[in-house]
């Protein structure tokens, strides 16, 4: 029997359900794709927590793989048969089975499996448009990324480096650190011993960095500021300790007429060419080793209570999946 993960209410992890799911035959533009695995992310848990509100009853999850099995009308570049992965809505990842508009659907190469595609493509292209785009990452930048241990982190590390980036990132724990040394990060700061920024500005000889990818939010939002060079981008891109609380923006000014965005994966990849480019940059790196795909942990689709737990908890390193 066919299933997925729903949510009624917000709250933790325990709000998540398993229902039963038919497949259902896909509408106009829609393609009906048989899910491999599942990718588990952290704004998975925004939804499901109301931080970010969505309507309910509410499925969950942005992010899958596995393979074409029907096409609705006016479908063009996508056929039953095809291997394909994506990384965006509408809500619904945690199933079996699901109908999804095609144009979010990206051709995935023999090369890549279902489980890395799964784990790569949110976090994969977050790391492309934040070293990319956001911020392009030249040869000889110093950057500093938060949660360096994390998926994305392990990613941008990996793709930094390989860019010629001096790259320092914050963990939790030594065994953080030897894993994001192992994937790129020259210089790991272990941030509940260490002064963040007093390392920073070591490191880089008093300069600070050009660039902070921030996805923690409230709890490293001001240490970030203080990381960057004059004219520095401070890119938030996540909340997982919370909003960031208002401020003056005549804060950036006295701390070197520094640049703030506040980015995400959907308004980069809105365009389907955009996602099509985006994509390829993205496989490339994978399939030419420079950058590997790191999944740490395996749950199945009816354990994604525990999966979030784990993820929430601070437990989890590198990808996790779901499988159905």
């Amino acid at each position: 029997m066919d299933s997925r993960i729903r949510f009624h209410k917000t709250g933790g992890p325990e709000v998540l359900c398993v229902e039963a799911a038919p497949a259902a035959e896909p509408g106009t533009g829609e393609a009906r794709v048989r899910q491999h695995a599942i990718g588990l992310n952290y704004i998975d848990i925004y939804h499901r927590s109301g931080l970010y509100p969505v309507p309910l009853p509410s499925g969950i999850g942005l992010e899958g793989a596995g393979v074409v099995e029907a096409v609705g009308a006016n479908v063009a570049d996508i056929k039953p048969g095809d291997r394909v992965a994506y990384a965006g809505g509408p809500l619904g990842a945690y199933a079996t089975v699901r109908n999804i508009t095609s144009d979010r659907l990206v051709k995935l190469p023999d090369a890549i499996s279902f489980e890395q595609g799964a784990a790569m493509m949110l976090k994969g292209l977050t790391a492309q448009y934040l070293l990319r785009r956001t911020y392009r990452v030249q040869p000889g930048d110093a950057i500093l990324i938060h949660a360096a241990a994390g998926g994305t982190g392990l990613l941008v590390c990996q793709w930094a480096e390989a860019l010629g980036a001096t790259v320092i990132g914050t963990v939790g724990s030594e065994e953080k650190a030897a894993l994001a040394k192992s994937h790129g990060c020259g210089h790991p700061i272990l941030y509940k011993r260490e002064n963040v920024v007093e390392r920073v500005k070591a490191i880089t000889g008093g300069a600070g960095v050009a660039v902070v990818y921030d996805s923690v939010g409230k709890d490293t939002f001001m240490d970030s500021l203080n990381c960057l060079k004059p004219m520095g981008m401070m890119v938030s891109f996540g909340n997982a300790s919370g909003p960031v609380p208002p401020f003056e923006t005549a804060l950036l000014a006295q701390k070197g007429s520094l640049y703030l965005t506040r980015p995400t994966l959907f308004a980069y990849a809105a365009k389907r060419d955009d996602l099509l480019a985006m994509a390829a940059e993205l496989f490339e790196v994978v399939q030419s080793g420079k950058v590997k795909i790191q999944i740490h942990q395996r749950h199945a689709l009816r354990d994604a209570v525990q999966a979030h737990r784990d993820l929430e908890s601070r437990r989890t390193t590198g990808s996790t999946i779901l499988v159905p």
